[in-house]
């Protein structure tokens, strides 16, 4: 798998998630998500194949409405030298513009990695590679994530403990981690 980079725009910090069409708020849950739920997804018109052997290592959760099996957002999360790193982030089609359903995904995917963060003994400490410039901009209005300088890629960003204790304050999410 190539080196990916995070291209998941934050719409809007919400506790849960949003009903684009009817302003109705859903309880959110996640859970790691099975080989067999992530299988094909490219097929299904996600961007990223989310099977792909470079995920192996990662914890990959998925991001449900309470009571619903359908899957909102995935995100995959890596446990690597005492910090999470966010190899992966991917709103499903039907939360992508122009026809977006639910409001709120990529911030509650974000606000997981700052769970498993937080259950590691890390603080809420995460780091991850935006695409571009416009998404640094976006993530550090959004998370006050910082752009640190780094060799291994331009857009290295981290969220650091307090700026994290924020982000997981903004959302309600019930789920289990179930680290491996």
């Amino acid at each position: 798998m190539k080196q990916m980079k995070l291209d998941l725009l934050i719409d809007k910090l919400t506790p849960c998630l949003e009903e684009v069409g009817t302003g109705k708020i859903l309880q959110t849950t996640f859970s790691v998500a099975e080989t067999a739920e992530i299988t094909g997804l490219k097929k299904k018109g996600w961007h990223f194949d989310w099977a792909d052997e470079g995920l192996r290592n990662c914890n990959v959760y998925k991001l449900q409405i309470k009571d619903d099996d359908v899957i909102q957002g995935l995100v995959a999360a890596e446990v690597v030298r005492g910090a999470v790193y966010i190899q992966l982030g991917e709103s499903a089609p039907h939360n992508q513009q122009p026809s977006k359903k639910y409001e709120g995904v990529g911030g509650h995917l974000f606000a997981i990695a700052v769970k498993l963060s937080m259950a590691m003994g890390f603080g809420g400490y995460v780091y991850f590679e935006a695409k571009n410039e416009d998404l640094v901009k976006h993530y550090s209005e959004k998370f006050g994530a910082t752009m640190v300088p780094s060799r291994i890629h331009v857009y290295r960003m981290e969220i650091f403990e307090d700026e994290a204790q924020e982000l997981i304050e903004k959302y309600t999410l019930e789920g289990d981690l179930n680290v491996r």
